[in-house]
């Protein structure tokens, strides 16, 4: 079953999130390396889009890249992400959003780990963990 596109107002946008996710999420912002919330995460679980609840990724395709942001190797299903091209810096990067509300998440790029080698870049802002009840 397709799920709705939401839909809502910059406005909206700021009342519901915070100001750090609105710069992320809504104006394609990027957080700090090493210094942001799940970059160095174990729990198990499925990270979710901060803004819609949209299910994004499962902690067993979380890997340590190096990079300082919280990587995976492929979305917990095909649909669940969608990119685009980015060309707001030198060069031309694949840029990683919801599709269900449009939120920036980060980026993907074809330096990851096998089956894939995909390394899909993203914010921790851009993310809430809902953790498998043990």
């Amino acid at each position: 079953m397709k799920k709705e596109k939401i839909k809502k107002t910059d406005k909206e946008w700021q009342a519901a999130l915070t100001p750090e996710q609105y710069a992320i999420c809504r104006e394609k912002g990027t957080e700090a390396p090493f210094q942001n919330r799940y970059f160095d995460e174990k729990a198990p679980g499925i990270y979710q889009c901060v803004c819609c609840g949209n299910d994004l990724f499962r902690s067993d395709e979380k890997f340590d890249s190096g990079t300082g942001w919280p990587s995976f190797w492929v979305p917990i299903q095909k649909d669940s992400v969608c990119t685009k091209k980015d060309r707001s810096l030198s060069g031309v990067r694949q840029e990683v959003l919801c599709p269900l509300c449009d939120a920036h998440l980060g980026h993907v790029f074809e330096d990851g780990p096998p089956p894939t080698n995909l390394r899909y870049c993203i914010n921790s802002v851009s993310l809430k963990l809902k953790k498998n009840k043990s």
